[in-house]
């Protein structure tokens, strides 16, 4: 097995072609409702990561034995040529280092032609020592719901720790009159505020109060998952923000202002892929605890959907995510009309 940690600046197109395969092939197998990735979503993903703090990845060659993988239909491409073999598998380990410092995110992708060889398990062991050596106390893995990883999570010896659901909207089919109905009865709650609509980056005079609000979303459920709170700041935001927008992402953010005191109540956020117009990704929807109780939550999801509806007509797919057991915000998307699309589980492993 030969094992190579990809340099952000060093890459080759060789590594990369083969860590697409592999990831690609996967993602037909366990998530084929997951957007395909192109070589271009990996590169950045290498550079920049989701939130401008990216995970180390390597690519891995041969079997644990030291075998070399003979190129079957599934494994050809670029690499079979090369004499060293095709990519086997990929891995991830991500080290956050804004706050969450205790613990290591891993994810392992193995080629789905070969499996159950023990490649999973060696790679899953070199992300263990890794976060060990870099003082990480808790190694997080997250997988689909009924897939392979389910059982490799078991055999690595990780508790289950979290349940999170992925529902998706088909903006095509709402219906615009229900929709602004839903917006006016939510707005008769929520008279004291004003609605303001922030296309791409955070103006510089906005960053620290929308910072400050952004922290709303640590009271969202977080199951049994020894986590703690995430820390914002204006140069989070900006990171968050270079990355999404490396992505190709167009950003729109809809926040609430309380009229009396000017403070920031809440906000929804969404990036539209500018690759894939037709596809969008809801990164947050928060309202900060003292302004809780009047609607915003759903009074701002409608008017994003109103927005995005002027600003993208292309726009099909709205994805968004949930803890399953966070009952306030699967309520508002389900009045939208978001159906569920896959289960994610979460497990961790306390070194």
């Amino acid at each position: 097995m030969q094992l190579h940690w990809l340099d952000p600046e060093r890459l080759t197109d060789r590594d990369v072609a083969g860590a697409v395969a592999v990831l690609e092939s996967s993602r037909q197998v366990d998530s084929p409702h997951q957007l395909s990735l192109t070589a271009g979503d990996f590169v950045t993903e290498v550079r920049h990561g989701f939130d401008g703090d990216p995970a180390a990845i390597a690519v891995v060659r041969g079997l644990p034995d030291g075998r070399d993988v003979v190129p079957t239909d599934h494994l050809a491409g670029p690499d079979a040529a090369l004499g060293s073999g095709p990519v086997t598998a990929v891995l991830e380990v991500e080290l956050p280092h804004r706050d969450n410092t205790h613990l290591a995110m891993v994810r392992v992708t193995v080629h789905p032609a070969i499996r159950r060889r023990g490649l999973g398990a060696r790679l899953f062991d070199t992300a263990v020592e890794l976060a060990g050596a870099q003082g990480r106390t808790l190694v997080v893995v997250n997988c689909w719901d009924g897939t392979a990883g389910v059982e490799f999570a078991k055999s690595m010896g990780m508790d289950r720790a979290s349940h999170e659901v992925k529902r998706t909207q088909n903006l095509l089919s709402v219906d615009e009159t229900g929709l602004a109905s839903l917006a006016s009865a939510a707005r008769r709650h929520a008279g004291g505020y004003d609605i303001v609509r922030l296309a791409g980056r955070t103006p510089a005079e906005m960053l620290a109060d929308i910072a400050a609000m952004a922290g709303a979303i640590n009271d969202a459920p977080t199951d049994d998952l020894d986590i703690e709170d995430m820390v914002f700041t204006p140069d989070r935001v900006e990171a968050f923000e270079s990355a999404q927008l490396a992505h190709h992402r167009r950003l729109y953010r809809v926040v609430a202002r309380e009229r009396a005191t000017g403070e920031l109540a809440g906000h929804t956020y969404v990036g539209v892929d500018g690759q894939r117009p037709w596809h969008a990704t809801q990164f947050d929807t928060s309202v900060v605890r003292e302004h809780r109780g009047r609607r915003l939550g759903l009074l701002l999801k409608a008017e994003m959907l109103r927005w995005l509806r002027d600003a993208e007509p292309n726009l099909e797919r709205l994805e968004t995510w949930n803890a399953a057991s966070n009952a306030y915000m699967i309520g508002v998307n389900e009045t939208l009309g978001y159906e569920v699309i896959a289960e994610v589980v979460g497990w961790q492993r306390h070194l």
